[in-house]
């Protein structure tokens, strides 16, 4: 939403009035950075271990990306409640994601269609890239802090 004044394009004052914007924005740029950073990995890891590196790299991008989108996804869904409902969904998504995380890699610790330092860089460099992605995004976006 934005008005011309002089042929120049300025934002409403609504939209920065909308709390949930800088968890969107958060939400969007690190679901970009996951994306970009997957096809990279897979380019990179596919032509050094083929198949195995491949995989490797979609279960760590799985695994490192989706383990903090998914706590932006949480607090999104939670937004319109109470701080302590909040606290409680983030907290028992940290415990849920902990144990799956857990029940993937005893899973995965006997097989051997993957290949384990593609799945092991990648999932460490998403969690670094998508945290790091969605905090930029998140405290670059322009908000109303009094009104």
């Amino acid at each position: 939403m934005t008005s011309s004044v002089n042929g120049v394009n300025e934002p409403n004052e609504i939209d920065y009035e909308d709390p949930k914007r800088p968890l969107l924005r958060a939400l969007k740029l690190g679901a970009w950075a996951l994306v970009i950073l997957t096809v990279a990995s897979l380019a990179l890891w596919g032509g050094l271990r083929d198949l195995p590196g491949i995989w490797g790299v979609l279960i760590g991008a799985a695994i490192g990306g989706g383990f903090v989108l998914f706590t932006v996804i949480s607090v999104l869904l939670t937004a319109n409640t109470t701080p302590a409902t909040t606290l409680a969904v983030v907290l028992g998504g940290w415990l849920v994601k902990i144990l799956v995380l857990i029940l993937i890699l005893a899973w995965l610790r006997d097989m051997d269609f993957y290949d384990q330092a593609a799945l092991g860089v990648t999932t460490i460099v998403a969690l670094i890239v998508v945290l790091a992605t969605e905090v930029w995004g998140a405290i670059t976006t322009r908000v109303t802090y009094v009104s």
